[in-house]
Order: structure tokens, then sequence, then C-alpha cells
């Protein structure tokens, strides 16, 4: 019992030698890591606008819109007339499809039996075929003005607005354009033709009313988009709960939002869209589908955040199409939380601080993915034409 009697000044002073020592010690660390990984609010996230904005030089019209579907499913558009946007953006998966990456060029067939004819010397396409549901909300946050001229597009972000983005496919070898046309020829190729099919003449001067000449690369574009501005899905359950119908979400699916937020999902799938429409490299394995690797923008293996909204009908998942359902999109966060890097060509020192202090369990991924099916809305315009001015086959070859 010696180690009892200490006088008073000296017991005080011990424990203020002990409360020091405690404090540097792997309490405080704990401590700290606690406050680094504080939960987000619910604040972050937000329901979607009934509609979707026009840019100043693009406003909606019936006519246009109309233009725009037909274009979108017309072969026309591609160097060998036998695909479509519609092709690799089906409505029946969320205008996106159900393939790794894509078959474009010299492809035929629908789904999981689409493949390339043979003799074939056209890749895979590079990426998955992100949807074109709710693209017109690209770069819509909680805070702050919203441009749709500035919308990031593609998973590197490397076009602004559905108008620059809608003739990007056309120029690229493996999605339409095909190795007949050069990438500085295919457009003019592409406006020779429609100008010789007279509906198309008709179509493009009733929705472009005013221009002598309105058959041109930058109506087409203008078509596309604001067709594309139309295919959206905003009422989901998950917009009626923020919305203020606190009965739109179960007692289970408000518990899998609150783990969202406090595992720190929401760092980045955060506002309207579930994304913070930022780029981070996360790891994710590459594609089997290309010989080289994915190296993302300028060689960083970094992508931007995709929305998770209607994820339902667009699996499979990331740039790379590598994850087949939710559940496998959960344990690859989880194992890199744990510091797991599944690509052997990215290091830990790249991998985003975001995505490794996150603190998602095992037993927390049902929950997450039941908030995530709260997110569906199949409420969307599917209307598919039944036939197109070229007289080809609607989205190309896909029977």
């Amino acid at each position: 019992m010696k180690c009892l009697r200490v006088g008073g000044l000296q017991f005080l002073m011990l424990s203020a030698v002990l409360l020091v020592l405690s404090a540097c010690g792997p309490d405080r660390d704990s401590r700290k890591k606690k406050v680094e990984k504080v939960s987000e609010s619910i604040a972050v996230l937000g329901a979607l606008p009934a509609s979707a904005i026009d840019p100043p030089d693009n406003p909606t019209s019936a006519k246009k819109v109309e233009l725009g579907r037909f274009l979108f499913y017309d072969p026309i558009l591609s160097g060998n007339r036998d695909v479509a946007c519609g092709t690799c953006h089906q409505p029946e998966f969320n205008y996106a499809e159900f393939l790794e990456t894509s078959i474009g060029v010299n492809g035929s067939g629908r789904d999981s039996k689409r493949q390339f004819l043979t003799p074939n010397t056209i890749p895979f396409v590079k990426r998955n075929s992100q949807s074109v549901l709710n693209a017109a909300f690209n770069g819509l946050t909680n805070h702050g003005p919203y441009n749709p001229v500035l919308a990031p597009m593609f998973w590197d972000s490397r076009a602004k607005g559905l108008e620059e983005q809608a003739l990007m496919p056309i120029k690229t070898l493996e999605e339409m354009r095909g190795h007949a046309f050069s990438e500085e020829t295919i457009i003019d190729e592409i406006i020779a033709r429609i100008q010789k099919i007279p509906e198309y003449q008709t179509r493009f001067a009733e929705a472009f009313t005013g221009e002598p000449n309105p058959v041109h690369a930058k109506n087409l574009a203008r078509a596309l988009a604001a067709y594309e501005r139309t295919l959206i899905a905003t009422n989901t359950r998950f917009d009626q709960y923020m919305r203020g119908d606190s009965n739109a979400l179960s007692v289970s699916e408000k518990d899998g939002m609150n783990l969202f937020l406090r595992t720190g999902c929401a760092k980045c799938h955060n506002g309207p869209m579930l994304s913070d429409f930022k780029l981070h490299t996360l790891g994710v394995p590459d594609t089997q589908n290309r010989k080289e690797s994915d190296t993302g923008v300028n060689n960083t293996y970094a992508f931007r955040t995709p929305s998770l909204r209607n994820l339902r009908y667009t699996a499979p998942y990331m740039h790379s199409g590598k994850f087949t359902t939710l559940d496998q999109v959960m344990f690859f966060y989880e194992d890199l939380a744990g510091g797991k890097i599944e690509n052997p060509h990215v290091t830990a020192s790249q991998i985003d601080t975001l995505a490794t202090q996150m603190n998602l369990k095992f037993r927390d991924i049902s929950g997450i993915v039941e908030f995530l099916n709260t997110l569906n809305d199949d409420g969307f315009d599917k209307t598919v034409p039944n036939r197109v001015p070229s007289g080809l086959k609607v989205s190309g070859n896909l029977n």
C-alpha cells in the first residue's frame, strides 16, 4: 500500500503528469480521428428541381425536342450508318446500357448479346456508358448559381454543357465515327447527309425558325441537347422526402440515409444529384476490354464523381464497369478505407483521402443500399420513334 502514501501536493503533481501523458497517448489520437470523421448532415443533400434550365442560346421548343429525338435514334449520325446515340443509351437501362464497356461501331445485337461483327478492327468503347438521364442537371449543387453551359460531362469532364457534349461521340472512332472518316471530316459528312434528306430539312427549318440555312453542326448539337434536357427523373421517394413528405421513406430507409451520411459517402456524393462533380482518384480496377490502362484525367487515374440517381437501372458501375452490383461497390470502398488498392497502377499516395477516411463497415452496407434504392424514379420519358427520317434501323444494329 506504499504507493498510496503520497502527500497532497505530490498527488496533484502526479495527477497533472498523468493527464499530460494521457493527452499525448492513443486516446488523443483516437479522439482526433473521430473529429476528422464527423458525419455530414442531411443539409448536404437536396431534391432536384422539377425541370432543367436551358442555356440562353438554345431555348427549348416542342419542334426542337422532336427533331432531337429523331437524331438521337438515327444511325445517319455514324460513319458506317450502323450505330446511333440510342445504341449505347437505351431507355430500359436508364439511357445507359448493361455492358461493362460499350460496343459501338461494327457491333450487332442487344445487351449482353451484343458483339463485334467479323472481321473487326474497332476497339471497345473506352469507358462505361454513363446515363444521359438527368445529365441536364450536371453541375447542380445546393449552393451557387447553376449554369447549363458549364455543366461537366463525361467521366473526365472534358466537355461542358450538353451542346458541347453532343457531337463528341460522333467524332470518336470506336463510338460512332469508325475508320471511314477522320475526326476532322466526320461532322461535315454528317451534315451533308442530313441536308440531302427532305424531312430533316423541314424539321430543322421548323425547329430553328428564321435561319436561312438551319442544317449545320451547331444546330445539330442544339437539337440533341434540347431532347436530352427532357430526359429527367425528378420525383424519387428521396426527392419527395426532401421536399417535406416525412412518410416518403421508411424507418429503415431513413436509417440507411443516416449511415450514408455518417460513413462519409456524402463527402463526395452530395447535392441534388448526389455528386460533387469533382475528380477523385480511387484506384478502380481497369476493364479487361481494353489492352491499355485507363489513366484518367492528366494521367492521375482521377474520374468525376457519378450521380447516384436511378442506380437500379444503370449497372454495371464505375468508369470501367467492373462492379455489377451495388454491394460490390460498397465492398470496394470498405477495402479502400482499409488500405487495399485494386488497381496495380495506382499508389497509396494517389488515393483521395476522402475515400481512405471513410468509416464504412460491412454491417452498414445493406442499409446504405436500401437508401440508394430510394433514389430510383421510373417515371421518365422512354419514347422511342418507330422510324427515323433516314430510313435506317432505329438505334442502329441492335437486333
